[in-house]
């Protein structure tokens, strides 16, 4: 909650602007369940509402360190990391962006450099089962697979594997390669708006980690934890609209996670398959908000 103070009061947000973004990140436990008690994501998330208030105060070197940071703890902060170069390129120029991009690089080399050279094969082998993990039976393309089983009855099974339980049938795993290039298109798209000021920083950064949550082939409900410290920043009627949407994807996910996870995995039962499938399509919508311009945004918040 500071730090997002910090980064609102860098953006010289009114009162009215700071009380509800605060109040949603101070509140969001509630909203998204226990899953916050048993995952670790809240430390990086803390670290990228760091990196957003280091940046809207300038403190461009810092920001990068932190990223990097936020990096090795976790990967997803990576899709920032073009967002960030853009920023401090467009204000500060090509040298302070190169500068700030080395530093982050140094960071995570630091971080990495020993396992690299104790365990070369276990990064390689950590990094690949990454890579190669099948469509997730969270996630949009197994959402839609699973409307597809209930409505005309394709044939689908769930298999775990990976550390997660997976959704396995005809054509799954070119699904799944196929979510990961729409996500990786979107991602470039959003890379290549180069945010010059803080408020559009802000905007793209949260575009950035909602497609990246919205569109891959995996989606853990904790993943919603890395958006609450960006979306609710986000400025104006879009702003608005999309803590609007952040909060209906978090009440869904509490809806079915952990109370009805066993029936969606075990028996694909239609309740949690509605559930999760409305869910996703809340964070497809979350999507087109911060991306698209609307004629009637009001002007942006002081």
């Amino acid at each position: 909650v500071l730090l997002v103070a910090v980064a609102l009061a860098g953006l010289r947000a009114s009162r009215a602007r700071t009380a509800a973004p605060l109040a949603l990140v101070a509140g969001f436990p509630l909203l998204l369940g226990s899953v916050v008690l048993t995952r670790f994501d809240l430390y990086p998330a803390a670290l990228v509402a760091g990196v957003l208030a280091a940046f809207v105060h300038r403190r461009d070197r810092l920001g990068f360190g932190l990223l990097g940071t936020a990096v090795v703890v976790k990967l997803y902060p990576a899709v920032l990391v073009p967002l960030a170069v853009a920023y401090v390129w467009r204000r500060r120029g090509r040298r302070e962006a190169l500068l700030g991009l080395s530093l982050l690089a140094a960071v995570v080399v630091l971080a990495y450099l020993p396992f690299l050279v104790l365990a070369p094969d276990g990064v390689a082998h950590s990094i690949g089962h990454q890579l190669s993990r099948p469509l997730q039976l969270e996630s949009l393309g197994s959402a839609l697979y699973l409307a597809a089983h209930h409505l005309v009855g394709l044939n689908v099974e769930m298999r775990s594997g990976h550390g997660s339980q997976n959704l396995h049938g005809r054509g799954t795993g070119v699904a799944a390669v196929l979510f990961s290039l729409a996500a990786l298109a979107v991602l470039v798209w959003v890379w290549l708006r180069r945010p010059g000021t803080a408020e559009e920083l802000v905007r793209w950064s949260a575009a950035a980690l909602v497609a990246f949550v919205a569109l891959g082939k995996v989606l853990s409900p904790q993943f919603l934890i890395w958006l609450v410290p960006v979306v609710p920043v986000v400025a104006g009627v879009r702003g608005l609209r999309a803590s609007v949407l952040l909060v209906g994807a978090l009440v869904l996910t509490q809806l079915w996670f952990p109370s009805r996870y066993w029936e969606l995995a075990r028996e694909l039962d239609l309740l949690p398959s509605l559930l999760v499938l409305a869910r996703d399509l809340v964070l497809v919508a979350l999507l087109v908000v911060l991306v698209t311009d609307s004629r009637r945004e009001s002007a942006r918040s002081p």
